[in-house]
């Protein structure tokens, strides 16, 4: 799984759990850090633990990926999980407005969804 593929799943697993204003950043061209962000808030902290909690376990079960313990797990304000190529931002509204990544990162081109019609 390269690492678009990646963030697409975690941008999937996360809108599973309707995780709000979801975005994929592709940070190859303005960073070393990472490859892709996923950035995507909840409305609460069960609703940010909720978010976080299907991406890894549907990473987990589905494609065996295991990433280190995310940060920020004990809050559920703002959950950094590193899959080394893509890192995964859950935040609640409050930090995401606080912090302003897509600011910070604003260089960085917007990964837009897959539109599917049907036939």
């Amino acid at each position: 799984m390269d690492g678009l593929e990646l963030a697409l799943a975690c941008r999937e697993y996360a809108d599973n759990k309707k995780a709000e204003e979801i975005i994929v950043l592709d940070m190859r061209e303005v960073s070393s850090i990472t490859d892709y962000f996923v950035i995507a808030s909840g409305t609460s902290a069960p609703h940010v633990r909720a978010i976080w909690n299907e991406i890894v376990d549907g990473l987990k079960q589905d494609h065996q990926l295991t990433p280190p313990p995310p940060e920020g797990a004990q809050y559920n304000t703002w959950v950094v999980i590193d899959y080394f190529d893509v890192i995964v931002h859950v935040m609640s509204y409050e930090t995401r407005e606080k912090y302003d990544l897509e600011g910070l990162w604003n260089d960085a081109a917007v990964i837009e969804p897959a539109v599917t019609t049907g036939s």
